[in-house]
């Protein structure tokens, strides 16, 4: 169910821009808000499993471009002196979302149905509509053109389709079916592969393309988006990895855990005013810079952990990485689309948004792999010293059969289990070292953005007094 509904979200992302330039962005804006709200209600009534899958790709599909067009409208609407605190605003908002949200529908799942979850989003989808009416307005170099006027990219929007689909799905079911040793992700490879390079080629020489692939000749642009991929990738990944954690190895239970990464969320919250503030002040890269060590200081401190790791401990990790986020976000945001002309606002952040996703699939794949794989390395090399032979293996059982022993085990019993107990423990700290190298990998993928920045355009902070932006 997942998966139908990230496939559909990331075809949809990229082409934002250029159904807005069908529509209008103010109509497709409301036509996509329109079309969550419906597919939420419908999810809701769902009366078996397969319609709620296939209103689940409906709402991914209403969902893709959603957060893409709020962000053109957003970026369209301040002049650059405010671009950053209105980001951080933006930000803010966004936020919110993974602090509250499990939460509330954890609250919900446990105190009415899950069916709720999606009737919820209901009436905020159309106070959302209501106020995208009443508030939005297309700028006046947008012209929608008509459909018979325009040359639709058949070849294009196959290949995309096919691309990210297949890219999506192998991601996402890639570890389960055991990655290259399976046909289907073989076959799945091979057609994300071969569907999206003849789409870069195709794509970068039409005059009216679904991509606008171009955009990426300017290196602030490219390097935005290498630096949003990653920022997914780490950031998708270590969230699904510290709750893992923490609820696996140290028996937290899910509302333990969630006050666990919950400070984060509200120290990136309370941040991001800041960052905005600075953005005003200071070069954007420096700013990137400092979110980088930041973050990647964090994920060393979680490649540290250790069974005995406190709760105090990991929230205060969790904060750190909350301050490096609260530096990344806005200022990527506007080094991209500093240099991006006017027009093409739309475009690059559908580019930019689909980045982000594609990094946030690939960490989770990646995290999820390594996790699995180096585990089981690091029990086939700890499991030779549970060996008879070894005296501290010897010494261990002997102490562990005593004491089960006096808590009224019978002796020949209380042996086996005491092997079983000092095996459980090797796994136990098998699978806490391998979550100490992903935590380490992470933090030193994340610092190969150091390089990409330097070689970024300048980006000055603009002061008051700048011409606004048209609406």
């Amino acid at each position: 169910m997942l998966t139908s509904y990230l496939v559909s979200n990331a075809i949809v992302l990229p082409l934002s821009g250029w159904f807005s330039s069908i529509f209008g962005r103010k109509r497709f804006f409301s036509v996509c808000v329109g079309l969550f709200t419906v597919s939420s209600l419908l999810c809701g009534l769902a009366p078996n499993l397969g319609w709620l899958v296939f209103f689940r790709v409906l709402q991914g599909a209403g969902g893709g471009s959603m957060q893409p067009l709020s962000q053109a409208i957003l970026i369209e609407s301040f002049p650059k002196s405010k671009r950053g605190m209105a980001m951080a605003i933006y930000a803010m908002g966004v936020v919110v979302a993974p602090i509250i949200g499990p939460t509330v529908g954890g609250w919900i799942t446990d105190n009415y149905t899950w069916r709720w979850i999606f009737l919820i989003n209901v009436p905020i989808g159309i106070l959302a509509i209501l106020l995208a009416s009443a508030v939005v307005e297309d700028p006046p170099y947008l012209h929608r053109r008509k459909l018979r006027q325009l040359r639709i990219d058949y070849v294009g929007l196959s290949l995309l389709c096919i691309g990210l689909g297949a890219l999506q799905i192998m991601l996402d079911k890639g570890q389960r079916e055991d990655w290259f040793s399976s046909n289907f992700i073989i076959v799945l490879l091979v057609v994300t592969v071969a569907s999206l390079l003849v789409l870069v080629i195709w794509e970068w020489w039409q005059h009216d393309p679904v991509l606008e692939l171009h955009l990426l000749k300017d290196r602030n642009f490219a390097g935005a988006t290498a630096t949003m991929f990653l920022l997914g990738f780490v950031l998708y990944g270590s969230l699904v990895l510290l709750p893992l954690l923490l609820q696996t190895l140290l028996g937290y239970t899910a509302e333990l855990s969630g006050m666990v990464l919950s400070p984060g969320g509200i120290v990136t919250l309370i941040t991001l005013p800041l960052v905005g503030r600075l953005l005003a002040r200071f070069e954007a890269r420096w700013l990137i810079v400092i979110g980088v060590f930041i973050t990647a200081y964090s994920l060393l401190m979680m490649s540290r952990f250790n069974l005995e790791v406190d709760f105090w401990t990991s929230v205060w990790t969790r904060m750190v990485q909350g301050v490096g986020l609260a530096f990344l976000f806005v200022p990527v945001n506007n080094m991209a689309f500093y240099f991006v002309p006017r027009e093409k606002t739309n475009y690059a952040s559908g580019l930019i948004n689909l980045a982000r996703n594609i990094g946030g699939s690939c960490g989770i794949a990646f995290a999820a792999t390594v996790l699995s794989r180096w585990s089981q390395a690091h029990q086939n090399y700890m499991v030779c010293n549970l060996s008879p032979l070894n005296p501290q293996f010897q010494t261990a059982t002997q102490a562990a059969t005593n004491m089960l022993v006096q808590q009224g085990q019978a002796p020949s019993v209380a042996q086996n289990q005491a092997q079983q107990l000092i095996y459980s423990n090797m796994v136990r700290q098998a699978t806490m070292m391998s979550f100490n190298d992903v935590f380490f990998l992470m933090a030193a993928t994340f610092l190969i953005l150091i390089p990409v920045l330097l070689v970024m355009k300048k980006a000055p902070p603009h002061r008051e007094g700048d011409m606004p932006a048209a609406h």
